[in-house]
């Protein structure tokens, strides 16, 4: 019998917090935080900066595309026929988000909100990072320290017609965490339940924060965490919005298990990749749900 609902928990706790944390990332892959930090009216401020961005005429939003799919603006039909977003890669970098605000025409105002956020989240993933290593009885370092990360900002457009049909179709993250603020109004996201194969509805909660963990995660925890599927469909004829922080890989390492998590009960599960080889080969391979990730198995697993 499968799991019900989306574990939720309360980042303010002081039993037990890292302990359920790394519970939640090895049965669910996914987590519902509370009492995280993030201001409530930040919240709001930046999901109307969505709305309002992905409010600009096509010529305009073209301006944030990059070379590289995934990186920079994905318009309608690229994804899927009612989806497109905005990308910011590499929030860290003061070059990306000057590029980024001068290309959409950002205001003085609206820049404010997008950096407070993205630092906000920045420092709520920071302190994620610190309870996990914590709940593994992992020693010393700053898990996800000058580590990529990418906010995107997305938009499904709704109508009577599309109601029933796929918004974003069933997929893992590529990276390690992705901290979604949802549409608090319209839902649609749902999980896979590793238990039961089922689908599961992720109802929003207001003020609240989704973590999703993706492929990088199942491979630093040497197969312990569970990389999530999910998808979003349409059950509503109203645009729905999100907004998604994603943390990556690191900039200059290979992606591999550290050691303290090898050993001969838990033998080396992945060969050491390198991030940006291994999201090619997922769009190469057409593996949205992490397929590509047996490429990587070493010959014990």
């Amino acid at each position: 019998m499968g799991k019900m609902s989306v574990p939720v928990i309360d980042m303010k706790a002081t039993s037990s917090l890292s302990e359920k944390i790394v519970k939640a990332c090895s049965e669910w892959g996914c987590f519902r935080m509370v009492n995280h930090g993030v201001p409530t009216e930040l919240m709001s401020e930046m999901k109307a900066l969505t709305r309002s961005l992905t409010d600009l005429p096509m010529e305009i939003k073209l301006k944030n595309s990059h070379p590289e799919p995934g990186k920079g603006y994905t318009p309608p039909n690229m994804a899927g026929p009612h989806f497109e977003g905005l990308s910011l890669y590499d929030v860290a970098s003061p070059a990306a988000i000057h590029d980024f605000c001068s290309h959409l025409h950002v205001s003085p105002y609206q820049r404010e909100v997008l950096e407070k956020y993205t630092v906000a989240l920045y420092d709520l993933v920071q302190f994620l990072g610190s309870k996990l290593m914590e709940g593994l009885g992992l020693k010393g370092g700053d898990l996800f320290k000058d580590w990529i990360c990418q906010m995107k900002m997305n938009r499904y457009n709704y109508s009577p017609e599309t109601v029933g049909l796929t918004g974003a179709v069933l997929h893992s993250d590529a990276g390690f965490i992705t901290v979604l603020q949802d549409d608090e109004i319209v839902n649609g996201l749902e999980v896979v339940d590793e238990i039961s194969g089922e689908f599961v509805s992720v109802d929003p909660i207001p003020g609240t924060l989704l973590v999703n963990v993706g492929d990088v995660a199942k491979v630093w925890s040497n197969g312990r965490f569970c990389n999530v599927k999910h998808r979003v469909q349409c059950y509503k004829p109203l645009i729905r919005v999100s907004m998604a922080l994603f943390v990556l890989a690191p900039k200059d390492e290979k992606v591999e298990a550290p050691p303290q998590l090898v050993d001969s009960d838990h033998h080396r599960r992945y060969i050491p990749f390198d991030f940006e080889d291994y999201r090619k080969l997922r769009t190469s391979s057409r593996s949205p749900t992490g397929e590509a990730l047996q490429y990587f198995l070493t010959k014990s697993s």
